[in-house]
C-alpha cells in the first residue's frame, strides 16, 4: 500500500509519519527540506526563487511515486504528495502573484504530464491544524528558514489545504484535527490516530 501524509508546514507530518513508519513497520518517505538548494533563498526573496523552488520539489516528489511504482512487496509512508505541489503551494504563489503567470502556465504543464502516471494514495491522512498550533510547531523545531514565515502566508496554504481536503476525490481521504493533540509525546495521542487509521485499512 502507499500511504501519505498531507498538512500544512508545522501540522507535524515528518514526526508522524516516522512514527507509523516505526509503528507499521512501513519503509518511509520524507519531503526533500535537508539539502534542497533553493529553500533558504525562496524565503529570503519569494518572487525570485518560486519557480525553482516548485520545480525542484515536484520533481523529487515524481521521483518518490516512481519509485513507490516499484516497490511492489512493500507498504510506503510518504511524507507529502505532488498533489500539494501543484493544488496547495504553486498556486498560492500564483494567487499571491509571486508566482508569473508564464510560469505557473510552464508548471502546471509539467505537472499535468506527470499526474498521468502518478497513481493516488490508498490512503490520505490530512493533519488539519490552525495557526497558533502550526507557528508553536515551527518555532519549538526551530529551522532558521522557516523563522520569517508569515502568519498571512499560513493562512493562505490553510484555507487552499481545506478546499483540497473537501474536493479530494482521487481515493480514501481520513482527517485528523491535531490542535490539541501532542501525538509526539503523549502516547494516548499516538494510540488514538492508531486505532483510526487500523478503522480505514483494515477494517472497511
Amino acid at each position: 500500500m502507499h500511504i501519505a501524509i498531507t498538512g500544512n508546514i508545522g501540522a507535524g507530518k515528518t514526526t508522524l509519519t516516522q512514527m507509523l513508519g516505526q509503528h507499521y513497520g512501513w519503509g518511509v518517505l520524507y519531503e526533500a527540506v535537508e539539502g534542497n538548494p533553493y529553500l533558504n533563498d525562496f524565503y529570503k526573496d519569494m518572487e525570485r526563487w518560486a519557480f525553482n523552488l516548485q520545480i525542484y520539489f515536484l520533481n523529487s516528489r515524481f521521483a518518490q511515486v516512481q519509485k513507490i511504482r516499484s516497490l511492489t512487496y512493500t507498504t510506503v509512508i510518504q511524507d507529502r504528495t505532488i498533489y500539494e505541489d501543484a493544488y496547495i503551494f504553486a498556486r498560492n504563489l500564483y494567487d499571491s502573484k509571486i508566482l508569473t503567470e508564464r510560469d505557473y502556465r510552464s508548471y502546471l504543464m509539467l505537472f499535468d504530464t506527470m499526474i498521468q502516471s502518478v497513481s493516488a494514495p490508498d490512503l490520505m491522512i490530512y493533519l488539519q491544524a490552525d495557526i497558533p498550533k502550526l507557528k508553536q510547531q515551527i518555532k519549538k523545531r526551530g529551522r532558521d528558514f522557516e523563522a520569517d514565515i508569515s502568519e498571512e502566508y499560513l493562512q493562505n496554504l490553510n484555507t487552499y489545504y481545506e478546499t483540497f481536503a473537501n474536493s479530494y476525490e482521487h481515493g480514501k481521504l481520513l482527517v485528523i484535527d491535531v490542535n490539541s493533540m501532542d501525538f509526539a509525546n503523549n502516547p494516548d495521542d499516538f494510540q488514538a490516530i492508531v486505532e483510526v487509521v487500523d478503522r480505514e485499512l483494515f477494517y472497511h
